[in-house]
């Protein structure tokens, strides 16, 4: 039989917090508990790095200082019940109750982010391409002035026409390597401006670069990354990322467009920003001022985001649901679904505004063009072609593991080199965007060879038609021959990867094609330079960067196939292995599975590769977790954010650990009714979120906890009674019935949120020190608890789940013998607490009564 700790009697005397040296000394807490190990020195937290602090979140040098945890579960206090009750009354006969209006605002509310969204995209897409098309054009004028005017543009892709000089002759020889330099250097020096113009937003709103998806999923997971979903945020997002994608380098907009629509859900629904000044009135929006209705919000806009960038909202839901959320249910798929068709309804309107919203032309939104069936009615595969498109995924899912770590790598070198200085960051930007630049004008040139157009077509559809018309001569007769690695460089990413997908074979002497010599020249250093600039401090995302590298890889095995075959058509066509090349390595790099599948299945219109796309990204998946994890995986533990994964760590399954072991036993606890000084030095004292409260009167059993928010929001407002109210008060054994501090109504608690005043805040009188502060109207009464015995399969599966901020521990008699907060419940802590045993926190418990 165990031995259980007993409370210690302390004496409360109005004259023990005079001063702020003794405050915290004079606390109730358990005896033996208030030595922690040397390995766990934290004490009661509210969240995985404390609560409530000050210090400024920085993803450079500090990227989890001040990092909290979301509170999805309201508290259940006397003020909270009197609230709801309040509203029931209310509500009491009538049809329109306060349900009712509260649904028809989400549902209002959820329509407003995806159109928000929508637009959004759309004005991004719209302004890339227009800064594409306009450096183009200069670079264009430079490289071939006499020819200027006979360019060949495609007014509706932009895409541009490099020329080469017909002329022979020294004067023209010579005018025409002026004209390149300067065309090189014009190119050059327009991408780096663009890239610092990118940079500079970034410095302005250090978290805005990146692609944002580690950092969505971690909000969604339960973590308040500060800033995250800001309008500030938002703003700079948006428009660096489309700078950053004009500067030519191999970035995409799909994973910045998960974040803006993130950032636009979670604007709206709470319906305030100090960006702007704008605060909506509190009355109408003030049922989803709150962590859970922000996290519901935030999920819906990831999957609108999807749907903007790639036209597949049944994808974007898929992916909130299996990247994103940690927590989801089915009327937020419903809201979800919602929102994702309300972002592809408003595209539609706005890109076939020109018809007069008659009949939708679907490529212009983000698709793979239409996959024409070779004859008549049947597959474009084999049956037994299916091996060879999971060796493909295997290939791809290698692909993405060795892309990973060696993003890894470079990331850890820059957090330890550049990314502590922001000037360091835009010189690296500039740098890496010049590198980019001179391989992709030299690239062509090395390359050196002119490829003739086909000239017979009249079997042709017109979107291959149209992908040869797209074809750039660069340094080739224009009309007549095209340059195949300039076609794939010189052009929108996914007009490149289109070309990739249908450009129709030209027979057993690979003409009219890509041939495999050009493909791998455009793999390998495209697919290097994609890993070097992601990390870089502009916003990017990796999504079309990968499709685009994955196309050209599954093309060129295509292109093998068909040599060790003679181009006999017994292997499928090369487009079919150019959309298993991308999915390989787009599934390689990220490891998702079913949102991937459906989004490529949205982007293709083609259900004919449902199996061969499953088989590939499932392929890849393993693969690839045979070596590391995904991508975004990588970056969210290099930033040492606390995240929980969906599965119990492997540690806890392999050794039977008992919440006991895992807890911080550190635990600083409140009475029922404290002192003011005692609650404000103990603010001061610490950073934790939470605080339990015991009632000494009974033994020290678990009363309910206290806020940290809801402490200082208490003091702030001087909720405390007369000092001399208690005389006979010393250890909380002669409570009675009665309130003693004035009441503070729940919705003018939580009024402020998410900013809630700071202890900085308090101005704490000498003469309001011994005022009493009656905690029972507003603690916490019914706080999720677990025994010290439980498994820590049980515990961390009711943490997720439940999405909780902490987790307090106790024994068979209801007393609290620790906290188990999301940071005890990481692999590393989970390593540490095997070395305490099971029973170390009651082993110091004897040790301290003897």
């Amino acid at each position: 039989m165990t031995m259980q700790p007993e409370f210690m009697k302390v004496e409360f005397n109005s004259n023990d917090y005079q001063s702020d040296d003794d405050a915290v000394g004079e606390l109730p807490y358990m005896n033996g508990h208030q030595h922690g190990f040397a390995d766990h020195p934290a004490s009661l937290r509210g969240d995985g790095y404390g609560g409530g602090g000050t210090i400024k979140y920085s993803p450079l040098t500090a990227p989890t200082a001040s990092i909290q945890s979301h509170n999805y579960e309201p508290d259940e206090s006397e003020v909270w019940r009197a609230y709801v009750s309040q509203v029931h009354f209310l509500n009491r006969g009538q049809w329109w109750t306060t349900g009712k209006k509260r649904a028809l605002k989400r549902w209002i509310l959820t329509f407003l982010v995806g159109v928000i969204q929508a637009f959004v995209a759309a004005i991004c897409n719209f302004s890339s391409r227009a800064l594409s098309k306009w450096k183009y054009d200069w670079v264009y004028e430079l490289l071939n002035p006499p020819a200027a005017a006979s360019a060949v543009m495609n007014v509706e892709t932009d895409d541009l026409t490099f020329m080469g000089d017909e002329t022979v002759g020294g004067t023209q020889a010579d005018a025409a390597s002026k004209s390149g330099i300067s065309a090189f250097w014009a190119f050059c020096l327009t991408q780096v401006i663009f890239a610092a113009i990118a940079s500079i937003f970034v410095w302005i709103e250090p978290v805005s670069g990146g692609s944002g998806i580690p950092e969505i999923k971690c909000f969604l997971n339960g973590i308040d990354l500060p800033r995250i979903v800001r309008v500030k945020t938002l703003l700079c997002k948006v428009v660096g990322v489309t700078f950053s994608v004009a500067a030519g380098l191999p970035v995409g907009k799909e994973g910045p467009m998960v974040h803006s629509g993130s950032v636009v859900a979670a604007g709206i629904s709470q319906g305030k920003t100090n960006f702007w000044g704008v605060d909506t009135s509190f009355s109408k929006f003030s049922d989803f001022r709150n962590d859970r209705e922000k996290r519901d919000f935030v999920a819906c806009g990831a999957a609108a985001g999807v749907a903007s960038a790639f036209g597949a909202p049944i994808g974007g839901v898929l992916f909130s649901l299996e990247e994103g959320a940690s927590y989801w249910s089915t009327k937020l798929t419903w809201r979800a679904f919602f929102c994702a068709m309300t972002t592809i309804s408003t595209l539609f309107a706005i890109k076939n505004v020109d018809v007069m919203w008659g009949q939708a032309d679907v490529a212009k939104l983000f698709s793979f063009g239409e996959f024409t069936h070779i004859s008549g009615e049947a597959s474009n595969f084999s049956i037994w072609e299916l091996p060879v498109f999971a060796i493909i995924g295997c290939l791809g899912g290698l692909i993405g593991a060795v892309f990973n770590a060696a993003n890894e790598h470079l990331t850890i070198w820059r957090m330890k080199h550049v990314n502590h200085s922001k000037s360091r960051r835009m010189i690296e930007v500039c740098l890496v965007t010049f590198l980019v630049s001179v391989v992709s004008f030299v690239m062509p040139l090395v390359w050196g060879r002119c490829t003739e157009l086909p000239k017979d077509m009249q079997d042709w559809t017109n979107q291959e038609k149209s992908l040869v018309e797209n074809l750039i001569p660069f340094n080739c007769e224009p009309g007549k021959e095209y340059n195949e690695v300039a076609s794939l460089i010189f052009t929108e990413a996914d007009i490149a990867i289109k070309q990739l997908f249908h450009f129709r074979e030209g027979g057993s002497e690979d003409n009219s094609t890509f041939s495999s010599g050009a493909l791998f020249l455009f793999f390998i250093p495209y697919i290097t330079l994609a890993t070097i600039v992601y990390g870089i401090a502009v916003p990017s995302g990796l999504f079309v960067p990968s499709l685009l590298a994955g196309a050209a890889f599954g093309r060129l095995c295509g292109h093998l196939l068909h040599k060790l075959d003679h181009t006999n058509g017994t292997f499928a066509d090369s487009g079919t292995y150019a959309l298993m090349g991308a999915a390989a390595v787009l599934g390689g790099m990220a490891r998702m599975t079913i949102s991937l599948t459906v989004i490529l299945l949205e982007a293709t219109g083609d259900m004919q590769y449902v199996l061969p796309l499953m088989l590939v990204l499932m392929s890849a998946r393993f693969t690839g977790n045979v070596f590391n994890e995904g991508l975004y995986d990588i970056h969210i533990h290099l930033k040492k954010i606390p995240f929980l994964e969906p599965e119990v760590p492997p540690i806890a399954e392999r050794n039977e650990i008992v919440a006991g072991q895992v807890m911080s036993t550190e635990v600083k606890c409140l009475r029922p009714v404290e002192r003011a000084g005692v609650v404000y030095d103990l603010l001061n004292s610490c950073n934790h979120g939470t605080f339990p409260i015991v009632d000494t009167a009974t033994g020290g059993t678990l009363y309910g906890t206290a806020s940290r928010s809801m402490l200082c929001t208490l003091l702030k407002r001087r909720a405390f009674g007369s000092p001399d109210i208690l005389d006979d008060y010393d250890n909380g054994e002669n409570l009675g019935p009665r309130r003693l501090s004035p009441l503070v109504q729940w919705d003018t608690i939580e009024r402020a949120y998410p900013r809630y005043p700071e202890i900085d805040d308090v101005d704490m009188r000498d003469s309001d020190r011994n005022c009493w502060l009656d905690l029972r109207p507003y603690a916490n009464t019914a706080p999720y608890t677990v025994n010290e015995t439980a498994s820590i399969q049980r515990t961390y599966r009711l943490f997720r789940t439940l999405g909780l901020r902490f987790l307090c521990v106790v024994n068979y008699n209801n007393q609290v013998v620790g906290i188990i907060t999301r940071k005890d419940l990481l692999p590393a802590s989970l390593s540490n607490s095997l070395l305490r045993g099971r029973n170390a926190h009651v082993i110091e418990d004897e040790h301290h009564l003897d």
